[in-house]
């Protein structure tokens, strides 16, 4: 597989197996820059090490919709500077992953890379600043819709299968995969029945004889 295409590209289409795995690589890496950052806050006598992975469904950028939230500059003064480097610098390339295979994902499902918008940006973006809407009842329906669009969106790229065939976004990942594994049976069945073929002599049966002409 090419993993440049898989990870950081955004035409054609993948399964739902290689979403998860990406959710999986993502989750390992964002894992491992925490450790990074708990074992620099030891060595500085600030912190003590705990060892977690979340399998964050959103590829664990929350972060990306408090940079738009003027109260995420105000840090107090005991932030712990080291995590909170590794977490900016994981951002990016964490979103261009998720983006990338979340895409490809729903160009499976014969959808636009800009169903994100609704699945994506609209549940974070109300999720952020819900707490700044007032308590009211016309809240509730927004509440509902966002829940609802963030359910849908989750179900589109990790639950239902990608449509069957070629589609607008190219072949289908899974019939390109058993295409291939079919080949190479029907190859290797091939060989093995040129071999079984071979006669165990090139000399005609006893009692048979060619007749030859006067």
């Amino acid at each position: 597989m090419d993993w440049t295409w898989y990870l950081f590209r955004f035409d054609g289409r993948i399964n739902r197996a290689l979403l998860w795995q990406a959710l999986l690589i993502v989750a390992l890496l964002a894992a491992l820059l925490g450790i990074i950052g708990q074992v620099i806050g030891i060595l500085e006598g600030a912190t003590s090490f705990k060892f977690k992975v979340n399998l964050d469904f959103d590829f664990g950028l929350d972060d990306l919709f408090r940079l738009v939230d003027p109260r995420a500059y105000r840090l107090p003064a005991s932030a712990d500077r080291a995590s909170l480097i590794l977490k900016v610098l994981g951002i990016s390339p964490f979103l261009w992953i998720y983006l990338a295979t979340a895409i490809k994902r729903l160009h499976d499902r014969d959808r636009s890379g800009w169903w994100m918008v609704p699945f994506f940006v609209v549940p974070g973006l109300f999720s952020q600043f819900s707490d700044l809407l007032p308590e009211s009842n016309w809240v509730l329906p927004l509440s509902w819709a966002a829940s609802i669009l963030w359910l849908w969106g989750f179900v589109e790229m990790f639950v239902v299968p990608g449509s069957v065939g070629n589609n607008r976004f190219g072949p289908d990942p899974l019939a390109e995969t058993e295409d291939g594994s079919a080949s190479s049976s029907a190859k290797s069945w091939d060989q093995q029945s040129e071999l079984d073929l071979v006669p165990p002599s090139a000399s005609p049966p006893g009692g048979m004889h060619v007749k030859r002409s006067a």
